[in-house]
């Protein structure tokens, strides 16, 4: 289930694509955004991770954007610079905070139901506090719509 908005939002630690831990305490101070994202370099994850890219000149200094997905360092390494991404990428092959933040689960594809990945963002304030959250995401115009609601919720 996606974390209640109002409520803290779930500790983690996971490695980035360096492989430096990263924990949601390190990034207080600034306000996150977390997305969850299926797989590295396939269609709508590239093109989410490369709007983030685009847009970063108006997160820089307002937000810390972090992609989560079960892949690995090394696939968010080869990614990561082949996309020249300014963003962190953390690995969560064991699922675990995927899970506590609700973005693991059934879906279908082609007509055959499977466990994966549910694109899900959530904006957690500088406090560690759950302000928005975002479900079924289409990657096309995400970036653009997280800016926006970041620039009210700083108003």
């Amino acid at each position: 289930m996606i974390p209640t908005v109002g409520a803290p939002a779930p500790a983690f630690t996971l490695a980035d694509q360096t492989g430096t831990l990263r924990s949601l305490e390190d990034f207080r101070g600034l306000p996150v955004v977390l997305y969850f994202y299926p797989k590295d370099d396939t269609p709508g994850c590239t093109t989410e991770a490369c709007e983030f890219r685009d847009a970063f000149a108006g997160f820089h200094g307002a937000a810390t954007v972090v992609g989560v997905s079960p892949d690995s360092v090394e696939s968010h390494a080869a990614f990561s610079a082949k996309y020249k991404l300014p963003i962190i990428l953390l690995a969560d092959p064991a699922t675990r905070v995927l899970r506590a933040y609700g973005a693991w689960g059934k879906k279908t594809m082609y007509g055959k139901e499977y466990e994966g990945v549910l694109r899900s963002t959530v904006l957690i304030d500088a406090d560690g506090i759950v302000r928005k959250t975002y479900a079924n995401v289409r990657p096309e115009g995400h970036a653009a719509r997280i800016l926006d609601d970041l620039r009210a919720l700083r108003s």
